[in-house]
């Protein structure tokens, strides 16, 4: 069965969704260790109802950068994981861990890219844009990591969440979380499908 790692920063409402889904069989998967960047991040307490572990492993914790590059890839083998999910990691993943995953690590991103994303596009900011845009419509999109902000491969998108004229950053924040949940947890079934090789 595939483990999944995860890195997260915030409450961890993606992890919650796709744990959820492999523990209904869902998703043939499993949890096998969640990282964040902040001590009492709220996806620890996720991880806790899951029974996976988690890792507080931060930059400032190394004194070089391949150091802490280091320690996240031995976390991620030591648990035996096989696919890397980004799930609101608010910080630049290492360019050697990505190299090291490639193919075996994916973000999702507030937007339909390659529309709204790059460098400073996260957050409340992806919404700021698209209604600066005046876009319809908006989605969100499962992308592998590169080196590259938002520009590696997409794996799955899931478009029509209507724009409306009344709606602001925060609204559209909402509108789009609800099916993120749903995008991400098709995104990992398909990788499992055509990556996986299991």
């Amino acid at each position: 069965m595939i483990q999944l790692g995860f890195m997260a920063s915030g409450r961890g409402s993606n992890v919650h969704a796709i744990l959820s889904e492999c523990l209904d069989g869902t998703i043939d998967a499993r949890g096998g260790v969640i990282i964040s960047n902040h001590a009492d991040a709220g996806v620890h307490l996720v991880a806790d109802d899951f029974d996976v572990p988690s890792v507080h492993i931060a930059r400032d914790q190394f004194s070089t950068g391949d150091a802490f590059a280091a320690k996240l890839h031995s976390t991620f083998v030591e648990n035996n994981v096989d696919l890397i999910l980004l799930a609101g990691y608010m910080r630049k993943v290492p360019p050697m861990l990505i190299r090291a995953w490639q193919g075996k690590m994916l973000n999702i991103h507030p937007a339909l890219l390659p529309k709204h994303g790059g460098k400073g596009m996260y957050g409340l900011k992806v919404h700021e844009a698209v209604l600066n845009c005046g876009d319809s419509e908006t989605g969100v999109t499962i992308h592998f990591v590169d080196e590259e902000y938002d520009r590696g491969p997409i794996l799955f998108q899931h478009g029509g969440v209507m724009v409306e004229k009344s709606d602001t950053p925060e609204t559209l924040a909402e509108k789009v979380l609800k099916v993120e949940h749903l995008a991400y947890t098709k995104a990992v079934s398909r990788w499992i499908e055509r990556y996986s090789g299991k």
